[in-house]
């Protein structure tokens, strides 16, 4: 499976948490640098804004490369990895179980 949604260029915190109302939660999530998140899944859709660093996410043969503003959506039990910046990276995530 590939990128479920297109990216939402430079979106802002305000409108994120705006339209994440309806996730079971919305967390913080922070990265150290250079740090490698193998292949997963997760048991939720996660929706995520990147507010500060950069990362890539690979899913279905695609790697995207995020910085702060950018946003990208993984749908539940999507296989996926990450790779984060010389800076680490931070993002929120709305997260919802379906």
């Amino acid at each position: 499976m590939s990128f479920s949604r297109l990216w939402i260029p430079m979106e802002t915190l305000e409108t994120f948490l705006a339209r994440s109302q309806d996730a079971d939660e919305v967390i913080e999530r922070r990265w150290a640098p250079g740090q490698i998140v193998e292949t997963h899944t997760h048991p939720f859709d996660a929706d995520a804004l990147v507010t500060a660093g950069e990362m890539w996410l690979s899913c279905g043969g695609e790697t995207r490369h995020l910085r702060s503003g950018d946003t990208f959506f993984i749908a539940q039990d999507t296989p996926h990895s990450e790779r984060y910046g010389p800076e680490g990276a931070t993002y929120r995530v709305a997260r919802k179980a379906r």
